[in-house]
């Protein structure tokens, strides 16, 4: 590739990219040249510094048009901008939560925590924009690797390296299963990139090529079900979730998540919406493989919330938590309404700020008590009035209670599941009665909150950066709860979601 052809490129479609990548370099510097004794506090607000910047030029980049550089691997259009969007506000939310984390036995890798948490960050960005099997695959090992390498950086405590382990396991084999399908679509159809295997599934007429598509589809699916989270790939994440460090619980919760859902989006829709099927009824195959998602949200949403009932500690609680409303989200994947991208990205959207609001919360706590335990929210309203309300909107959000985002979330999820033709009723109701089961526990810690006497006096003072992490999620949690067409004037700035193949 010559010197002209690279300056040919239009790099400032990358910016968001850059600044990150930059931004971590910075720190990664920075930090090898601090004395050891010094603080690596201000690390942290260079990084969500960084990442801030990256926010305002990932907006800046939403009138551009539908673009793509090196070799169609990179494509800005509508739905890689939006869903960096999200990712980029959840990995500041993060930062913030790192900037006051103190566990007891303290962190002195506080900062490789900070390039790491970019690291993976920049990962789920370009997953976002890959229009490339390869370039998908690159930024999904990113995020992974610095997500197992946070999950296990309080070296000194036994929970935490469990957690990696466990974490590390998983993930190998998830990733060989993914890649593994991804490897049958190439030889399908000889090439990596999204958009032409879009073009050469469609000539796949013979029904033994399709039956080694389908066999792709479904590798895919399992190994990219770990990455969000579903039954029955669910097991790691009870685990890691308790012993990792809590803002990277949060960051494994909402960052992770979305990138997962991004994945699963831009590929099922760009290959498998192409393929054919032959039968009594021809169709696309991912038409035909609704029935197999739709199983695997409501087995995820059964399992999710009813094993949370049983939980005491508070991360594991918002592990299950967190598998309960992977399948909300299968769900508004497996109807395949014409409102899938919006009603998924709206939920995403939710789902960053409830979440993260309710870490920081659990890691005030958490870090004073040394213990997750629910006991600890025993009266917080008497404690701190500011946090026990914040957390209860955030209780009421993931209950999906009128008033809150989460709401608006559940309800256009569920009217995509009824619209659709067919309609998915069963799909729907089991969506309801989970949904109920669910006010068990969220509700359970609201009576603590608010209905139990603190088991010590002694006020809860707020750091910075948790103080604007929970009034912001709170308010966001309140605002697009009661004007949700606030999220999509956002949307409508985009062209449209269809734009994978332009």
């Amino acid at each position: 590739m010559s010197m002209h052809t690279l300056l040919q490129y239009k790099w400032s479609m990358m910016t968001p990219e850059f600044i990150v990548l930059i931004t971590a370099l910075i720190l990664s510097l920075a930090d090898l040249w601090m004395p050891n004794d010094k603080n690596r506090r201000p690390l942290a607000w260079i990084a969500v510094v960084g990442v801030v910047i990256a926010l305002i030029a990932t907006a800046g980049l939403i009138p551009a048009k539908p673009v793509s550089i090196l070799y169609d691997t990179f494509r800005l259009d509508s739905f890689s901008k939006a869903f960096k969007l999200l990712v980029l506000a959840g990995g500041a939310l993060c930062l913030l939560l790192a900037l006051d984390y103190r566990p007891k036995e303290g962190l002195s890798h506080r900062g490789e925590f900070y390039y790491l948490l970019l690291c993976a960050l920049l990962g789920a960005m370009i997953m976002a924009s890959s229009g490339d099997l390869i370039t998908l695959f690159v930024g999904l090992e990113l995020l992974s690797v610095s997500s197992y390498i946070l999950a296990g950086i309080r070296k000194t405590s036994a929970q935490s390296n469990e957690s990696a382990l466990k974490y590390v396991i998983n993930g190998g084999i998830a990733t060989a299963i993914t890649l593994f399908g991804m490897s049958y679509i190439f030889g399908l159809t000889g090439t990596t990139n999204l958009k032409e295997m879009a073009f050469e599934v469609q000539k796949l007429a013979d029904s033994n090529y399709q039956y080694l598509l389908a066999l792709a589809f479904l590798l895919l699916l399992v190994g990219l079900s770990f990455k969000i989270s579903s039954v029955p790939f669910h097991m790691w994440t009870p685990d890691v979730y308790q012993g990792a460090p809590t803002p990277v619980t949060a960051f494994l919760s909402v960052v992770s998540k979305t990138a997962g859902f991004v994945i699963l989006l831009r590929l099922f829709i760009t290959i498998f919406a192409a393929a054919p099927t032959h039968g009594k009824d021809p169709s696309s195959l991912l038409l035909s493989m609704q029935n197999y998602i739709a199983v695997l949200a409501g087995l995820t949403m059964i399992i999710g919330n009813t094993v949370a009932l049983r939980q005491r500690s508070m991360k594991r609680l918002f592990a299950y938590s967190s598998i309960a409303h992977a399948g909300y989200l299968l769900v508004g994947f497996a109807a395949m309404s014409w409102v899938m991208i919006d009603s998924i990205w709206f939920y995403l959207l939710a789902y960053v700020l409830m979440n993260v609001g309710a870490f920081a919360i659990i890691q005030r706590l958490s870090d004073e008590a040394d213990s997750d335990d629910m006991i600890h929210f025993a009266g917080l309203y008497q404690r701190n009035p500011l946090l026990a309300v914040s957390m209860g909107i955030f209780l009421l959000s993931l209950a999906g209670i009128p008033g809150t985002a989460g709401f608006i979330g559940k309800l256009n999820i569920f009217l995509g599941a009824l619209m659709t033709e067919p309609g998915h009723y069963m799909l729907a109701a089991v969506m309801i009665a989970t949904t109920v089961v669910s006010y068990v526990y969220y509700f359970g810690v609201f009576v603590q909150i608010f209905f139990r006497p603190a088991d010590e006096a002694a006020s809860i003072k707020l750091p910075v950066g948790l103080t604007v992490t929970v009034v912001l999620c709170a308010l966001g949690t309140l605002l697009f709860g009661i004007f949700p067409s606030l999220a999509y004037q956002v949307l409508t700035q985009f062209e449209h979601f269809g734009d994978f193949l332009q």
